[in-house]
């Protein structure tokens, strides 16, 4: 059992995600129903000067939250904001990254990243998670 209470500033949480593939895309294409084909043709992310398709910036920071699902039982995600700061292409292996920076009043405020294999941040942000 995942304990939130033990947790102390400084705790890491840390995933590393398989490759992006293109079913991964394809799939949350249809799910979140953005159907715009940088995300899944190869020939449309080079007619929009990209070179190779990219993932959906949802669908990273949507992966990011994976990070405190292990959790969910103790506390909900009350807050969470990102910047995104670099595309993800197929076959890219995200390591996903959170640090805890601080406790207060049942609240855990956690620094969370997404580093690409360069470990090039490609997602940036911060997260609230609140104990029931």
């Amino acid at each position: 059992m995942n304990i939130v209470e033990e947790f102390s500033v400084g705790t890491p949480l840390e995933i590393k995600l398989p490759p992006v593939s293109r079913l991964d895309l394809i799939k949350y294409a249809g799910a979140s129903g953005d159907f715009n084909p940088i995300h899944t043709i190869d020939e449309e992310a080079s007619k929009a000067g990209l070179p190779g398709i990219i993932a959906h910036g949802m669908w990273t920071m949507g992966n990011l939250a994976k990070l405190f699902t292990p959790y969910y039982e103790e506390v909900f995600l009350e807050d969470y904001s990102v910047a995104f700061k670099g595309m993800v292409f197929l076959n890219d292996v995200l390591t996903l990254k959170a640090t805890l920076v601080s406790i207060q009043n049942d609240r855990y405020y956690f620094d969370v990243a997404a580093l690409n294999q360069k470990n090039e941040a490609v997602v940036k942000g911060a997260a609230v998670l609140k104990r029931f």
